[in-house]
């Protein structure tokens, strides 16, 4: 009985019609499923009703002079683009948007670098130490803000704060009486750190998730080619995962431009004054404390392009990698 004989064109025909006929499939279960769409309908509505009407009212409000007298029932006249204007025509705006974007970058990037360092750490040691550092980061990320601020005010206390009273046990350092909210630079200092250490949980679980994902084999055929662990880190790793820190990036750099909270309540423990603020803290005192609502709705309009604009990024990488894989 003669086999036959499979040359390499009839092979790689074969190869060829396989693969049409399984993308043919596939793009056929893409098109014609539609349980995807109709399982993400509840999120959407939700979403709309949620934060629908919040968003066409600031819309309306940012065209309009709104103040005290408007919360009692006067009618709110309609300004155009004046509001706008003024915000982009005034210093003080430009001034407390680019002292957010410097704070917010380098709070993102420093946020990443130890992010990506505790998940080295994580990804080298035992099993035992791993899950004690593992259960420390999901502490320190499930802390409340009300309560992670509370225990920071405590440690930059001037009078019982336990930093200045470390530092005064250095030979030649007098640091009791320090206030570390009165100057605007130290002030950011501590609000970046606090931040940095609320945030790097979420980096460094997303990027050891992203180690797990790179192949032994791959680390194993660099070892035997006599790359270093600096070269197999920077080389192979960092690029294999790179999908993953560009978009906790992003994330990162989203979530300080808007931070709020955090600055709000240190300015409340004894930091008064315009160069304290942020862009969320500079919009909550046009709003609450000028009472006026109208250009605080502009600011907040303006901030929320800003972000919209990160968020494209962050949405085409999304697809982006979708389609590849």
């Amino acid at each position: 009985m003669s086999t036959p004989i499979v040359t390499e064109e009839r092979a790689e025909a074969s190869i060829d019609t396989a693969r049409y006929l399984f993308g043919r499939r596939r793009g056929v279960g893409r098109r014609g499923n539609k349980t995807p769409y109709i399982l993400v309908i509840p999120a959407i509505v939700a979403l709309l009703v949620g934060t629908g009407y919040p968003v066409v009212w600031q819309v309306l409000t940012s065209f309009r002079e709104y103040g005290l007298a408007q919360q009692f029932g006067k009618a709110a006249p309609f300004v155009g683009l004046q509001n706008y204007i003024d915000l982009i025509t005034g210093a003080d705006f430009w001034v407390v948007a680019l002292r957010s974007l410097v704070f917010c970058v380098v709070t993102a990037f420093a946020t990443m670098a130890l992010g990506i360092g505790v998940a080295l750490v994580m990804r080298a040691v035992s099993r035992v130490p791993r899950i004690i550092l593992q259960i420390a980061l999901l502490l320190a990320w499930a802390m409340p803000i009300v309560a992670q601020m509370t225990v920071w005010t405590w440690l930059v206390d001037d009078r019982n704060g336990i930093l200045n009273y470390m530092l005064s046990k250095l030979p030649g350092v007098d640091m009791i009486g320090h206030n570390w909210l009165v100057n605007p630079l130290s002030f950011f200092l501590v609000a970046s750190i606090i931040i940095t250490w609320a945030s790097v949980p979420f980096v460094a679980f997303s990027v050891y998730a992203a180690f797990t994902t790179v192949g032994e084999e791959v680390l194993e055929a660099a070892s035997i080619d006599g790359a270093t662990r600096g070269q197999v880190l920077g080389r192979i790793i960092l690029p294999i995962i790179r999908p993953v820190l560009g978009i906790v990036l992003l994330l990162q750099l989203i979530w300080d431009m808007r931070v709020f909270a955090q600055i709000k309540l240190l300015q409340d423990a004894g930091s008064f004054g315009s160069q304290y603020d942020l862009l969320g803290t500079y919009i909550y005192k046009l709003g609450t404390g000028s009472q006026d609502f109208g250009t605080a709705s502009a600011a907040a309009m303006i901030v929320m392009f800003l972000t919209l604009g990160l968020s494209i990024v962050y949405i085409r990488r999304m697809l982006k990698e979708d389609a590849e894989s």
